[in-house]
């Protein structure tokens, strides 16, 4: 039997893609940001450190910027929207809020906790609609 270099060049092409893009969608899980997006959507995003590149910089970001980020609140990352920037002792904060929640998240959120922020095509998020339910029924949300 004769190995087929081509062959399993193309599966680790295809592999290393498919990680590739995978790295650059989330799942929403709740409808937090209704009618943006719904639990069950996928959202594109860039990332603010992948395998070492920096696709973009959290301290870039602005109000009206939708980004993911670790909550000290919840212990999933958390898709929400920036609504407003503070100073606190010389160090930019971040006050996020989900478009259909009634209050903003319960903490100010730092530049570190920023991991990636949502694709926009114009003005509109890359939104892949119902798809991730499948996700969230295997990871039992």
């Amino acid at each position: 039997m004769e190995i087929d270099y081509k062959e399993i060049l193309t599966y680790v092409i295809i592999l290393v893609i498919v990680l590739i893009v995978a790295q650059h969608l989330n799942v929403v899980v709740s409808g937090s940001m209704e009618p943006v997006f719904y639990r069950g959507d996928i959202v594109a995003v860039e990332k603010a450190n992948l395998f070492g590149i920096q696709e973009f910089n959290p301290d870039d970001v602005k109000v009206g910027d939708i980004v993911v980020y670790n909550a000290k609140w919840f212990n999933q990352p958390v898709i929400h929207r920036i609504v407003g920037i503070s100073k606190i002792n010389g160090t930019t904060m971040y006050i996020i809020k989900g478009d259909n929640n009634n209050r903003s998240d319960p903490y100010y959120v730092s530049s570190d906790q920023i991991t990636a922020r949502v694709v926009n095509v114009g003005d509109k998020p890359l939104v892949i609609p119902y798809i991730g339910h499948i996700s969230l029924w295997l990871r039992g949300l």
